[in-house]
């Protein structure tokens, strides 16, 4: 392991570099399939990924085909989110891979293996699972107020009954732990008790563009939504494209909009090795030596300042309003207050348009206004190490 990493914490700085650059403000981990597992023999083990590094047994990951030795383990993925000032989020197995299931009358074991991983990260440094967290060198607890209970399980035969014993047991030792499901809420209401739903979409862009009001007529009673993985995939996606960032772009106002039933949203996947590239795409590429943000990476850097952002209405005068999407923020820094206004052209033409927002606070200093475009001389256009800023910003005064 190197010597030289972000914070001494073994990840290379210039990618922790590009994660700061988005402020994220969560991190979920250790990822989705990854978590259950083709099968539960090679699911993910948080008891097994923590210790001295040298003393993990590590596991094969089936799902991805790699054998992973887990130096990145359950304690290092709240180190990280700790380091990134992220609040992290836990997704754990809950009994469930691809292709096998524990039942519910057998799934107590699961239970308490939880348990005991909340206890790792949220107990004291006198009990007995936060001893071991101590030992490796943090007293003090994890902040851990967020878990997911399985990833995409839901319509599996056991999930809804694992499910429950899961969230009983949690509710009853964290009260104060936000619980979410694998089952859609969007459309309609849960039949289980849930803080937060996920809700997954890897589509074309231009099926994306027109989700944009998805959550419009979501019920605003119930639990909120956590879009935990979307993105533009496979014929329109080649390596992370424009066409590409410019729906998933078109996808974001709609949950500015929505953001009162959407509490956290997020890209998916995070990073991938170019030298192993199993998923396509991701947002960050990476290699031993160099690195390099999709147009998706580059999009995001547009919504960086939303969360904790005010929302406001807006609308769009223009014949074209059919291939747009567009949203508006305010939003406070060291006293001053700042108006964001984002703009997507997902058509071929060149538009002219009238732009209206209400419930600003105040005036418009329209001389210290600037627009920044992310763009590109051809939709398919993608970043790579030998062009890594064919598709970024061009800023204009």
């Amino acid at each position: 392991m190197p010597s030289d990493t972000f914070k001494g914490h073994g990840f290379r700085t210039e990618l922790i570099s590009m994660l700061l650059d988005l402020k994220p403000r969560f991190l979920r981990f250790p990822g989705g399939c990854f978590v259950e597992g083709e099968w539960l023999r090679n699911a993910f083990r948080w008891r097994e990924s923590i210790g001295p590094w040298e003393e993990r047994p590590g596991h094969f990951g089936d799902v991805w085909h790699y054998w992973t030795d887990d130096g990145l383990g359950y304690y290092e993925f709240l180190q990280l989110s700790e380091d990134l000032g992220a609040a992290p989020i836990w997704v754990f197995n809950n009994g469930i891979s691809h292709n096998d299931e524990v039942s519910t009358a057998a799934i107590a074991p699961f239970v308490k293996d939880v348990l005991d991983s909340l206890e790792f990260a949220r107990g004291s440094a006198n009990s007995t699972w936060g001893s071991v967290r101590a030992a490796m060198g943090h007293p003090e607890p994890f902040p851990v107020k967020y878990v997911a209970i399985g990833n995409e399980d839901c319509g599996k035969k056991y999930y809804l009954g694992n499910y429950l014993k899961f969230y009983n047991a949690i509710r009853e030792s964290y009260p104060d732990i936000q619980m979410i499901s694998n089952c859609d809420g969007s459309s309609k209401p849960l039949d289980h008790p849930a803080d937060l739903y996920d809700f997954h979409v890897y589509t074309d862009s231009k099926t994306l563009f027109n989700m944009k009001g998805t959550f419009d007529k979501t019920s605003r009673t119930g639990p909120k939504a956590f879009v935990s993985e979307y993105a533009v995939w496979r014929t329109d996606a080649g390596r992370g494209s424009l066409l590409g960032s410019l729906a998933e772009a078109a996808f974001l106002t709609g949950l500015e909009k929505n953001s009162d039933i959407v509490q956290m949203a997020s890209y998916a996947p995070l990073f991938v090795n170019d030298n192993d590239q199993t998923w396509n795409p991701d947002a960050i590429v990476f290699n031993s030596w160099q690195q390099y943000g999709t147009p998706s990476y580059w999009m995001q850097k547009f919504f960086r300042e939303s969360s904790g952002a005010m929302i406001h209405p807006i609308t769009i005068s223009s014949s074209y309003s059919g291939s747009l999407a567009a949203s508006a923020i305010t939003w406070q820094d060291s006293g001053n207050s700042f108006l964001k206004v984002k703009i997507v052209n997902f058509g071929s033409d060149t538009v002219s348009l009238t732009i209206s927002v209400s419930g600003l606070q105040a005036s418009i200093n329209a001389l210290g206004s600037n627009a920044t475009v992310l763009t590109s001389s051809n939709v398919k256009d993608e970043n790579s190490f030998s062009n890594p800023n064919k598709v970024v910003y061009h800023f204009c005064l």
